[in-house]
């Protein structure tokens, strides 16, 4: 499997790109402030031909780039998101203190403006764990509420030895996605890490919406949050 990560210019985003292998169809997850170039040259670099856009969540460190990424294609690519954050698509800085919106004003210019993707699709709502097949992947879809109402992971079908979790800001290296932001909710978040990661086994490798990979049995034997959470603490 093809996989390659773009850091935003804003936060440290990371865009992941995933594919069967070079040549291929790929996916696109979480194309977050000025993506767009370095992103054209991983997929020309790798001859790769984006299928979908998926979403973690709709925070707009992670889908601002979204609508150029889908129009750059060469052919319609929808957007996936749950239905639970799919509010934020029509303007992903509404949340966003003023202090915050003026910053990334002064650093992206006040000619960046948002504007709405096309073509949105509706990841499975709440319930069990949903397949997705797109870009010659099989991915499974679980919500993962806590950091956003509709966050959700992607686990990608075992490759030889481990399988690949797209764990957006549900969970990093060392740490867990913020619970204090609009739509947040600590006691969301402590149940999405005990019900949702216990079904990866330790070899899994987490691909975070921030920061370095990792791997759940790393996470398991130094993550404070998740020693927390399985000690039935409140976050």
């Amino acid at each position: 499997m093809l996989v390659r990560a773009v850091e935003a210019t804003a936060f440290g985003t990371n865009c992941w790109v995933l594919a069967t292998g070079a040549g291929e169809e790929c996916v696109v997850v979480d194309p977050g402030f000025g993506v767009v170039d370095r992103l054209r040259e991983v997929l020309t670099e790798h001859r790769l031909r984006p299928a979908a856009v998926l979403l973690t969540h709709g925070h707009a460190d992670h889908v601002w780039s979204v609508t150029p990424v889908c129009r750059s294609a060469g052919t319609p690519v929808a957007v996936h998101v749950h239905p639970d954050d799919r509010y934020r698509l029509a303007d992903p800085l509404a949340t966003l203190d003023p202090g915050l919106r003026h910053m990334l004003a002064a650093q992206f210019g006040p000619q960046e403006r948002w504007q709405e993707p096309e073509d949105v699709l509706d990841l499975p709502p709440a319930g069990a764990p949903a397949a997705l097949q797109v870009a010659g992947l099989d991915l499974v879809v679980h919500h993962t509420p806590g950091h956003t109402e509709g966050s959700v992971v992607f686990a990608v079908a075992p490759e030889p030895g481990a399988g690949l979790l797209m764990s957006g800001d549900l969970l990093f290296a060392g740490s867990i996605g913020r619970t204090d932001l609009a739509g947040g909710d600590p006691v969301a978040m402590a149940r999405s890490l005990r019900e949702v990661l216990p079904r990866f086994d330790d070899a899994t490798r987490v691909l975070p919406g921030h920061g370095p990979t990792t791997t759940l049995a790393d996470e398991r034997a130094r993550n404070p949050f998740l020693r927390a959470v399985a000690a039935g603490q409140v976050l």
